[in-house]
């Protein structure tokens, strides 16, 4: 195995992909803490459990969420955050503001993280309508007219009861969220102006009023308890001012104005508020400017930028102010002591401290939209303020017009004097002047799939975009004297001229963003969806050797005659896989979570079954969480097997339906085998020949990022997850066999501490022949900046002593010269890459996206020249 593969490569470049470029971005806020007695001291630092959710909006009305790819009480990880879902938006649609708010606040303690089905989010994509997302069906649950027209920004209250709405005709909205409802709550005054930007002062605690000994003891009322009350509003103008709102009576109490140029009005993009009062501005001049709330005048005022400051983040422990805007500059502003503390009761106001400019970053190429830091601040009073662990750096994310988010540690200089913990693992350095950032891979489809999807036989590839999709078709291979191919090893130097063409493009009537598309091998069939209908079309060649489309019209009657027992019987679809021989389309349903299994060799295609086992509830079995089945388990995690407990169909029936996305399907190339993975991680294997439910497999911490089978064993499932960890399950068998899991347990550090997660494997079909035999077997694993060549071989249980397989082990993981190993062989000239796969034996596609080619479409990025005239 430690000799060179030598394959054709095609570099295809000519995909005219464009991803969306990112307008917003949302770390989920923590629960309040209780309201202790006056006077006690806040508790030490802890570091929250796990990473929040990354909610990541964008210009196209898509919605990407994010999770960690780390475990629980995992404070590193190389992936960082992985894509899990997309939520598709309208089309057309963009999002400009997105809010995350605790659904049920008081279920939760102080110190947890969210988790998705705690949280509700909130979009605005600048018309007059809100949204609230369902996290669960991937679609929106309700909305609500702001009846005060276009909405430019939105926040919630610490307590996430309100959310308040800035809106184009000069008034701020309050709306209730109480007991996951949402209502209009409050209006208030209007002003002149639009409500550009917005944000919540920090509450006050209320304490309950002392009883005289004489009352009873035993009452229970809600007036006994602590509460937080939300006291007053900041709000950034167009007229060149910030006005603080008082939100009992709605009027405002006071008004700050801002510099001028020429008699112009000034826009005030962005406003924070520190748990002190402190107000901080970002405007249309560059300049960031802090404010002493309850005097409402400047304290300090900086020339951040050059151009307009767009958004701004506060530190978790809120001495550290992040801005960024038009200019691509990241700028970090810093609270320092000056003196001795007992000088003023203000720290702000003293001579105690006051703020510096401490250094500024360049980290994206064209303007930046929005930051988000993690962990979130929270919006307290000094006596309540949280306090962290400096031992672990906090994560500044920033993303813009130039389509990625870039994560960065961002640690204080006064923090070095301990080790700190950087969790990208980037460097060892964590401190925001120093420290390495980190530019997370944009995804070409929805839920971290591919939007490249490619038929080997017909020697074709398909494209999805918001609400078309494009087929080209690549030509023969040449002969092996000619140029445009190349090794692996090397990328192509001489490409082929003209060794693809166009041959489809189409534009489809859609209610939302495509999700989800397949074409089949033999290039008969192409199938996409939105969220709403699924299209399936017969795609044929004519005389002139061009490619003809005809759509499939009762298509959807077909289907939603399947589905009409469901409460939500739309006809679209999360996930696409034709089998092998074209014959049959596998397709998981949106909203609805069925499995429909149809025949496409008929006059008009047909469903053979529909299954609803990712419908069920998680239920314990022998002391074992299995998500999803309520008789006993059909999976052991040792060496032996026990026979599958067949449920049966009244079972099945009674059993409470629950909402989850199934994003991922795989089927075996001998079509007998259909495995399906959810957002839930639970993973079933169907039986495509018995048209049966086969096994249910264990249910693994993070949901599997690609489910593959291996050509040569089609019994072999292979599941990578987003943290680079595999797992191999024989279906035939339902065990994981002793092979695989030295495989998976001695996988290179180099593999599993890529920056970027594995998005697909691709297998060679030369070793699927009877002559290879004799040849090593290997997978190559790929993500957006690295393809992999991993072994695959195995050995019988008995051929090799566990002594003698860890010594060959050891052996094969050792590195070479350039990094790899003899069994392993990783290349990192491809990027970003869309797409991996293979046309013919021997014959590699690879699809790229450079981000150089999607840039030079874009309008060029704010240049001033230093020197010279301006």
């Amino acid at each position: 195995m430690g000799d060179s593969t030598t394959l054709a490569v095609h570099r295809c470049r000519f995909v005219d992909f464009a991803p969306s470029a990112i307008t917003a971005l949302a770390f989920p806020p923590l629960p309040l803490p209780p309201i202790s007695a006056k006077g006690k001291k806040p508790s030490s630092g802890k570091q929250p459990s796990r990473f929040g959710t990354l909610a990541i909006g964008h210009a196209n009305g898509n919605i990407d969420l994010c999770e960690w790819a780390g475990g629980e009480r995992e404070y590193r990880s190389s992936q960082a955050w992985v894509i899990r879902k997309t939520l598709p938006g309208p089309y057309p649609s963009k999002v400009d503001s997105i809010t995350f708010v605790i659904r049920h606040p008081d279920d939760l303690d102080s110190d947890d993280v969210p988790l998705c089905s705690d949280l509700r989010l909130f979009s605005s994509g600048g018309g007059g309508e809100l949204l609230e997302w369902d996290l669960d069906r991937a679609c929106v649950r309700r909305t609500i007219s702001s009846q005060g027209g276009a909405i430019w920004c939105m926040a919630a209250n610490p307590a996430s009861t309100l959310l308040a709405l800035g809106c184009e005709d000069g008034t701020v909205r309050l709306l209730s969220l109480a007991n996951d409802t949402l209502t209009h709550h409050r209006k208030f005054d209007r002003v002149k102006c639009r409500i550009l930007s917005i944000a919540w002062g920090p509450p006050t605690p209320q304490y309950p009023q002392r009883r005289d000994s004489g009352a009873a003891e035993d009452s229970d009322s809600d007036d006994d308890e602590d509460t937080w009350n939300d006291t007053w509003i900041v709000t950034g103008g167009s007229d060149s001012s910030i006005r603080k709102w008082d939100v009992a009576t709605g009027r405002v109490i006071d008004r700050m104005g801002t510099d001028k140029v020429r008699g112009e009005r000034t826009l005030v993009w962005t406003v924070g508020v520190l748990g002190d009062g402190t107000i901080v501005s970002g405007d249309s001049l560059g300049m960031i400017k802090f404010w002493d709330s309850r005097t409402c005048t400047q304290l300090q005022s900086f020339q951040g930028h050059g151009a307009d400051v767009l958004c701004l983040a506060v530190g978790p422990d809120g001495n550290t102010v992040f801005t960024s805007g038009v200019d691509q500059k990241t700028s970090l502003f810093s609270l320092v002591k000056t003196g001795n503390p007992d000088q003023g009761s203000n720290p702000l106001v003293g001579a105690s401290s006051r703020w510096i400019h401490s250094c500024s970053r360049r980290m994206h190429s064209h303007d930046v939209r929005a930051l988000a830091s993690w962990p979130p601040y929270t919006t307290l009073p000094p006596s309540h303020k949280r306090r962290f662990p400096i031992d672990i750096a906090p994560i500044l994310a920033s993303g813009g017009l130039d389509m990625s988010v870039v994560v960065t540690p961002a640690a204080l200089p006064s923090s070095t004097v301990v080790k700190i913990v950087n969790p990208l693992s980037t460097s060892a350095h964590c401190v925001f002047e120093d420290s390495y950032h980190r530019r997370l891979a944009y995804s070409s489809g929805p839920s971290g799939t591919s939007a490249i999807q490619v038929a080997r036989k017909a020697r074709l590839v398909s494209c999805i975009r918001d609400a078309g999709l494009s087929v080209w078709r690549i030509k023969a291979r040449p002969s092996e004297d000619e140029d445009g191919f190349s090794d692996l090893e090397l990328p192509s130097l001489n490409p082929q001229p003209a060794g693809w063409e166009k041959v489809l493009e189409v534009d489809l009537n859609v209610n939302t963003n495509l999700i989800a598309s397949a074409i089949s091998d033999d290039g008969r069939w192409l199938v996409a969806s939105d969220l709403y209908e699924t299209k399936l079309f017969s795609l044929a060649i004519d005389v002139k050797d061009r490619l003809t489309v005809r759509r499939i019209r009762e298509f959807s009657s077909i289907l939603q005659a399947q589905l009409r027992g469901a409460t939500t019987s739309t006809t679209g679809a999360q996930a696409f896989r034709f089998t092998p021989d074209s014959s049959k389309l596998v397709m998981s349903t949106a909203m609805s979570s069925y499995i429909l299994v149809i025949d496409l060799t008929g006059e008009k295609p047909h469903v053979l079954r529909r299954f609803d086992h990712h419908r069920l509830k998680d239920s314990i079995v022998r002391d074992r969480v299995v998500k999803g089945r309520k008789t006993s388990g059909d999976v052991e995690m040792g060496d032996g097997t026990i026979e599958d407990e067949e449920e049966s169909e009244e079972e099945q029936a009674n059993a409470t339906p629950t909402v989850t996305s199934v994003l991922r399907l795989a089927i075996s190339p001998d079509g007998q085998w259909l495995a399906t993975s959810d957002d839930r991680a639970r993973t079933n294997i169907f039986n495509l020949d018995s048209i049966q439910h086969h096994s249910v497999l264990p249910s693994f911490s993070k949901p599997a990022q690609v489910l593959a089978f291996d050509p040569k064993r089609p019994d072999i499932l292979i599941m990578a997850f987003p943290d680079n960890s595999l797992q191999i399950y024989n279906v035939e068998s339902r065990q994981f066999p002793a092979w695989g899991k030295e495989l998976c347990s001695g996988l290179p550090k180099r593999f599993t501490h890529a920056h970027d997660p594995v998005l697909g494997v691709a297998f060679d079909p030369a070793e699927a022949s009877p002559a290879a035999d004799a040849t090593p077997r290997y997978a190559l694993f790929w993500g957006s900046t690295w393809i992999c060549k991993l072994s695959m071989n195995d050995s019988a249980p008995g051929s090799v002593t566990k002594k003698r397989r860890r010594e060959s082990l050891k052996l094969s993981a050792e590195p070479t010269a350039d990094g790899n190993s003899g069994d392993f062989k990783m290349v990192t000239h491809y990027r970003p890459i869309l797409h991996v796969d293979f046309l013919a034996a021997g014959e590699l596609v690879v699809v790229e996206r450079p981000l150089v080619d999607v840039l030079s479409d874009m309008p060029p990025a704010y240049f001033k020249h230093k020197y010279g005239a301006s």
